[in-house]
């Protein structure tokens, strides 16, 4: 079974504040031009963009390795690139 690994769209995580209330999609195949999140580049992969609705104003750390075991936040999976 041939199973496409996504993209590394970037070495580590990126920093973006997000806003209460408002809802995020995180780009899960590596493609987006406007990582980390989604601009529709994974039409035709197995890969959907993963919905994030923001809690509270603060800042988090998102995936751009696109290797996290919680996406769409890091969790150090680029230390092991």
């Amino acid at each position: 079974m041939n199973q496409e690994l996504p993209r590394v769209a970037h070495p580590g995580p990126l920093s973006i504040e997000v806003e209460a209330g408002k809802t995020y999609f995180w780009c899960a195949c590596g493609r987006a031009a406007t990582q980390p999140f989604c601009d529709g580049s994974h039409a035709g992969t197995a890969f959907a963009p993963i919905e994030h609705r923001a809690t509270q104003t603060r800042d988090l750390y998102f995936c751009g390795c696109k290797r996290t075991g919680r996406p769409p936040l890091c969790d150090g999976s680029h230390n092991k690139l």
